[in-house]
């Protein structure tokens, strides 16, 4: 059990015994990541304002043509895909919009994956689905996945709307010259960088619906 919890809680001693002050310590270590999360979130929505308007303009423009979304991500970005696709097609207020996300369904990812490879799981959907006049918004926490710089090339390459979700920097995601705009968390956890990609996501959401509400006036 130690191997599996030492990165997350390194003060846990398998030969614990007193919960006492184990209990404190992992409250300490709660809050800890608590604070460290919130003052990265506030500080990176602050730091992509810009292209988070930037973004919101772009894809009201495409949903107002009538495009489509495919999000897409590996892991905990496939989830996180997956909820940002939930958010726009059943939004808790608003305007749903349509979306889905390639993450969704596993005997294609598997068939694709066996067949072709896992770097093409995403560009062949949008080779199916995808038209000029969509978006594509590929999460990568790294900015390197494979399979969603390959899907960003393709949807480039059919008229796309292109949008990257990336932690470390940006990495090869925030360069593309495939990607129209990257939304970048400056951090080096996984667990961090995931959480404030959420934050910027559900950002976006609520400057598009805000700018569909403006039109409409």
């Amino acid at each position: 059990m130690s191997e599996g919890t030492d990165f997350l809680y390194p003060f846990i001693e398998g030969d614990e015994r007193d919960p006492g002050p184990l209990l404190v310590d992992l409250a300490r270590s709660a809050l800890a990541k608590h604070d460290e999360s919130s003052a990265l979130r506030a500080a990176t929505l602050e730091g992509q304002a810009a292209v988070v308007r930037l973004v919101a303009e772009a894809m009201a423009a495409r949903f107002a043509s009538g495009g489509r979304l495919f999000t897409f991500g590996n892991g905990g970005s496939a989830t996180d895909a997956a909820s940002v696709a939930a958010l726009f097609t059943t939004p808790p207020h608003g305007r749903p919009l349509p979306a889905r996300n390639l993450a969704e369904d596993p005997a294609i990812l598997t068939a694709l994956g066996n067949d072709v490879g896992f770097e093409l799981v995403f560009s062949r959907q949008l080779i199916a689905h995808g038209a000029d006049g969509d978006i594509a918004l590929g999460i990568s926490t790294s900015g390197g996945s494979r399979n969603v710089l390959m899907a960003m090339r393709e949807a480039n390459a059919r008229g796309m709307l292109t949008v990257g979700l990336a932690g470390y920097g940006g990495g090869e995601l925030a360069q593309s010259p495939d990607v129209d705009h990257c939304l970048v968390v400056e951090a080096d956890s996984v667990h961090r960088i995931q959480e404030t990609q959420d934050a910027l996501a559900c950002a976006v959401w609520v400057a598009l619906q805000a700018r569909l509400d403006a039109a409409d006036d």
